[in-house]
């Protein structure tokens, strides 16, 4: 491994001392224990401090001043990288993280996660990230707290009406909220979560880079179509009901849109549009236990960020999961794309 590299170990990997002469790197409750047998304190010590913001070669100096054997301590580092218990991060990942060391503290939890298939990493491309999510609500909220959490640089929730009591959720609006404008309001609650986050919305003119649809039937709105038209990516997470909906996540040009959605419902119920015109004009009140809300940001929030930092392939792609209590156990719905549309070209 190139001495240029910045070693991470993730916070929380157990170091425990097996035996006075022998230190164990994690495998707790995954494969891939590393053994240390070299004066296990000091090198517990040293592995502790792999924050990523050091390179390796600073490492082993430091290494070497503490009496360590930099040659050893190399060799430890490779067997932790090749049970992926140790990562290196990009000094652009580095360059994207807020300054300070209670931004250093959260931004070490989070980079781990924030890898792809092939171990690497996707952070600057979550910090370069703009998200809109329309809909204060009870999944609306506590999801722009996780996006913000994870790492993605701005992240805004549009609403212009009032916060009520029925609002508070674990993560999002408080029942100190009620009363207050909805926007505000759940701004405060993203600044709890990420301190640093970019709140602004966005410039006119400016697109984000993906809107959220979260009050509960807006996806049947006439007026979404104009994301559509505009070539932005929207993602449906909200509750209906009693059960969650995450999806369908619409890449214009590329998946079905919302619009197929509503032709799919129409062919199986020619009364539909009747129907969602009434669910539209309505004014929900909030739906869904803590559990079905908290379950359906968590989903729709991993269905994002594999979007915006391309971790991963969507499972929402032309597709909702649905979430239905009591157990929660997510079950795919495919919307195809709908021969009577043409958002895709086809």
């Amino acid at each position: 491994m190139h001495d240029t590299a910045h070693p991470l170990l993730p916070p929380g990997t157990p170091l425990l001392h097996r035996a006075p002469d022998t230190l164990q790197v994690g495998g707790v409750d995954a494969d891939g224990a590393v053994l240390a047998g070299a004066d296990p304190a000091a090198v517990a010590t040293l592995l502790a401090g792999l924050d990523g913001r050091r390179t390796q070669r600073a490492v082993l100096a430091d290494a070497a001043a503490a009496g360590l054997q930099p040659g050893s301590l190399g060799a430890l580092l490779d067997g932790l990288r090749s049970t992926g218990a140790l990562l290196d991060l990009d000094a652009a990942d580095l360059l994207a993280s807020d300054a300070g060391p209670a931004a250093a503290a959260r931004t070490a939890a989070e980079l781990p996660a924030a890898r792809d298939r092939t171990d690497s990493s996707r952070w600057g491309a979550r910090r370069a990230a703009s998200v809109l999510v329309q809909g204060a609500t009870r999944v609306g909220v506590p999801l722009a707290a996780l996006l913000a959490a994870s790492g993605v640089g701005r992240v805004t929730v549009g609403d212009d009406g009032v916060v009520t009591a029925a609002d508070a959720v674990v993560g999002g609006l408080t029942a100190d909220d009620e009363g207050r404008p909805r926007g505000p309001a759940a701004a405060d609650a993203v600044r709890r979560a990420s301190p640093l986050t970019d709140l602004r919305p966005l410039p006119p003119g400016v697109s984000p880079d993906l809107v959220v649809l979260s009050r509960p039937w807006s996806a049947s709105d006439p007026l979404v179509s104009g994301l559509q038209d505009a070539g932005v990516a929207h993602l449906v997470a909200t509750v209906r009901g009693d059960t969650g909906v995450v999806g369908p996540l619409v890449v214009p040009g590329a998946t079905s849109c919302l619009r197929c959605a509503d032709l799919h419902r129409r062919d199986a119920d020619p009364r539909w549009p009747v129907l969602a015109a009434q669910l539209t004009s309505g004014t929900d009140g909030p739906s869904g236990s803590t559990l079905t809300c908290w379950a359906t940001a968590l989903a729709a929030a991993q269905q994002a960020l594999a979007y915006l930092d391309g971790s991963g392939t969507p499972a929402a792609l032309s597709a909702v999961v649905e979430l239905r209590p009591p157990d929660l156990t997510p079950r795919l719905r495919r919307w195809p794309p709908h021969p009577s549309c043409g958002c895709t070209g086809a």
